[in-house]
């Protein structure tokens, strides 16, 4: 071999030896998982990270159903239980220790025995109004028999052990009873929304306007919501984001999310896509709330002891 054949061997050997193998991602930059797919040109997160434990259920929630986060208080999620549990919601910090337990009072013992609270949502007192009330759902109607169901509404409360009177504001389907499992609440408008739990679907949307104490008022129907494929049913929880652009769909195996950019209004947001994003296993899960700014959103369960968790941005 001569020296110039040689030396251009060993220049093509070392350039091999020292050629940059391709870079990996940059650990910052978030990757995107095949299941959920990303939300480009949506307020709040593009990607969603995993559900990580954050706190468990206490005992005086055993059977919890609803939560819902205050803007006024923070670090404090409003929770209640199902139906045959006293009339009560508690306060709770994000571990879920028991900050303060509110007694709920305005109600006549029949009344209160047909309850069957199913969720909660906060939102203003009434369209327009800065101050922000709680908005308890008694909509659960396991055998579709009720002829009326009902939502309770009281000023958001202190973070203390207090007597609290509720407004009831009553209201009807306009084809037949529904059960339901699942409140929100409108932003801006404050307009309520009750998600049915349905056996083929994730759940007729219907509105709730001219709610007012000592009337009926009746629902307006919006729209179906389906999974795709029809993989999944039984809505049990909702949390609508702060922009309006984005619904979360809990049911007992998966969660769900409705995404319509510049949605204003329902009526828009329900023809919007749905899609699945991350959520946990848990025993029966009946609760899942966005916290403030809409960045990350919190999932309780039934049973005492059962761990409570939270999804941020990746």
């Amino acid at each position: 071999m001569g020296r110039r054949t040689a030396l251009v061997l060993a220049g093509l050997l070392l350039g091999a030896c020292t050629t940059k193998k391709p870079s990996s991602p940059d650990a910052s930059t978030p990757v995107a998982d095949p299941r959920y797919p990303s939300a480009e040109g949506l307020p709040g997160c593009v990607l969603y990270g995993e559900p990580r434990r954050v706190g468990q259920v206490p005992l005086e929630l055993a059977e919890m159903s609803g939560l819902a986060a205050s803007t006024r208080h923070e670090g404090v999620l409003w929770a209640h239980n199902d139906s045959g549990n006293a009339f009560r919601v508690f306060a709770l910090d994000a571990a879920g220790k028991v900050l303060a337990t509110v007694t709920l009072t305005g109600l006549e013992p029949k009344d209160a025995a047909r309850m069957d609270l199913e969720d909660i949502a906060l939102g203003p007192c009434a369209p327009g109004e800065p101050r922000e009330c709680l908005y308890l759902a008694d909509i659960g109607d396991n055998f579709e028999r009720r002829p009326q169901v009902r939502l309770f509404r009281f000023p958001e409360p202190e973070v203390a052990d207090a007597s609290v009177a509720v407004e009831t504001l009553a209201f009807t389907y306009p084809d037949r009873p529904h059960d339901a499992e699942s409140l929100v609440l409108e932003p801006g408008t404050g307009r309520p929304a009750v998600i049915t739990k349905e056996r083929d679907s994730l759940g007729e949307v219907f509105a709730l306007e001219g709610l007012a104490p000592g009337t009926v008022a009746k629902a307006t129907h919006l729209g179906t919501l389906q999974a795709p494929g029809g993989v999944d049913y039984r809505t049990t929880s909702a949390a609508l984001h702060p922009s309006g652009q984005r619904l979360l769909l809990r049911t007992y195996t998966r969660v769900w999310e409705v995404r319509a950019p510049g949605a204003s209004r329902l009526e828009e947001l329900v023809r919007g896509q749905v899609v699945e994003v991350p959520g946990p296993s848990q025993a029966q899960s009946e609760a899942i709330t966005w916290l403030p700014g809409g960045r990350s959103f919190v999932l309780g369960s039934e049973f005492a002891g059962q761990f409570m968790y939270r999804v941020d941005c990746r």
